[in-house]
């Protein structure tokens, strides 16, 4: 059989053209948008999946996991999505001892949904590696179905260097994470004694919660002795003291609540889970509530720098609760103003009393939204829908503040001190994020 060979330059032009067209053809157009105008959905998508996650586990996923898991995953993200850009820079070498993140190769292309998928599911499988099956299998349909979608939009090289970027980020920041204290083994904590001093309380009697929390490494070095806080108010039984009227505050107020401070309780009790989750669920009320103008980037920004305030809020104020060890209005009441069967409207939690907690991480997620979003910034917040409870309207984040720290004195949990100064630690964190942490250039 004789081959013929074409020698004519303009049928070689052709062949190369075909060829060109063939290849072309076999490659899928990339529709990647400007990164700029991302929308916002991949991140409410995963945190509105945690939400979920949060409340059919709460004995699993309790306040410390989700909180760890919501720090380290916003950080992880950021540094995914957000330090390649121009304007934002890392958070390495400012968060503690943080390893540096490789950048993204130089002259490729990464679409930033696919990373943000990537980095949310991988961190995902990580803290909440012992959920139920179904739950697991709920996370891998979620992360595929982001991953179909965003298949159809980017050639197979953007995509698949995307989530393997992802990854790598997450494991990273992952692996950092572990070395915190939190994985510590403590000896057993032994309780206080003496007057005033925490002792366990009713109904369950249950041991101290994490005792050893405030000794964990925070993320912003220095933020922890930048809230600490003063003496709380002297101890007293004397019926003429300070403490004791604080004391009668919690009592009277619990003699005469109204149906709607009752609700207030239980709306701000966050059961199922957890007050950082209904800081969380407030946050993405706040996207869903911005639309079209909530970018990926604006969300990113926002999400961690929550995360890292509401990690080291929770640190600094167990650092508090264990270092002052103040007894709980209930003991108290009970005990000092001889009313033995008195109870609290809900089962006061199982650590010290001062400060208090809700007060401490409301008023740090407060801080932080109201330098994104403003000071008079008025939502609905829809949290318990869920459980049939009535939504309730604020015309500020530090208006939402107010109500969950009124509702721990109406629910008989603290002293009215304990949330005036859990909201001066709260606002010391954001503040201390504020000053010492630079996201952008």
């Amino acid at each position: 059989m004789k081959i013929s060979i074409i020698s004519s330059p303009h049928k070689w032009i052709l062949v190369l053209s075909i060829s060109l067209l063939s290849v072309s053809a076999c490659k899928k157009e990339d529709k990647r948008l400007p990164e700029e105008t991302y929308p916002s959905k991949i991140v409410q998508e995963w945190i509105n999946f945690d939400l979920r996650l949060l409340r059919a586990n709460p004995a699993i996923l309790n306040n410390f996991v989700m909180m760890q898991h919501w720090a380290y995953s916003s950080i992880a993200l950021y540094e995914a999505t957000l330090t390649g850009r121009s304007g934002y820079q890392t958070l390495a070498g400012q968060l503690d001892q943080m390893p540096a993140i490789p950048p993204t190769t130089a002259g490729l292309t990464y679409h930033q949904p696919t990373i943000a998928n990537a980095v949310l599911a991988a961190m995902k499988r990580h803290y909440y590696f012992n959920i139920p099956a179904a739950d697991k299998i709920s996370t891998d349909s979620l992360e595929a179905a982001n991953n179909t979608r965003y298949q159809n939009e980017i050639n197979a090289e953007t995509f698949q260097r995307s989530v393997d970027y992802g990854k790598a980020v997450a494991q990273l920041v992952y692996d950092w994470s572990k070395t915190d204290g939190s994985l510590t083994a403590h000896p057993a904590y032994i309780l206080p004694v003496g007057p005033g001093q925490w002792e366990k309380t009713p109904t369950g009697f249950l041991g101290p919660q994490n005792p050893f929390w405030g000794n964990n490494r925070p993320l912003m070095a220095g933020c922890v002795t930048a809230s600490a806080l003063p003496l709380p108010p002297a101890f007293s039984t004397d019926p003429t003291s300070g403490f004791f009227a604080m004391a009668k505050d919690v009592y009277d107020k619990s003699q005469v609540l109204t149906p709607g401070q009752i609700e207030q309780v239980i709306f701000w009790r966050d059961v199922p889970g957890g007050g950082h989750a209904h800081w969380l669920s407030i946050f993405s009320q706040v996207l869903n509530k911005e639309g079209n103008a909530a970018m990926l980037d604006k969300a990113v920004l926002v999400y961690v720098k929550m995360g890292i305030t509401q990690n080291d809020a929770r640190i600094s104020c167990w650092k508090s609760k264990y270092t002052y060890t103040v007894l709980r209005p209930i003991t108290y009441i009970r005990s000092v103003m001889g009313l033995p069967t008195w109870n609290a409207v809900i089962t006061t939690p199982n650590h010290p009393e001062y400060p208090s907690a809700h007060s401490t991480f409301s008023s740090a997620a407060a801080g932080v939204l109201n330098g994104e979003f403003g000071g008079n910034y008025s939502f609905t917040d829809h949290t318990y829908d869920f459980l049939g409870l009535p939504a309730r309207n604020y015309n500020s984040f530090n208006a939402a503040v107010i109500d969950a720290g009124d509702s721990r004195v109406y629910g008989g949990l603290h002293y009215a001190f304990s949330i005036a100064a859990g909201n001066v630690q709260g606002n010391a964190i954001a503040d201390y994020l504020n000053n010492k942490i630079k996201f952008k250039k």
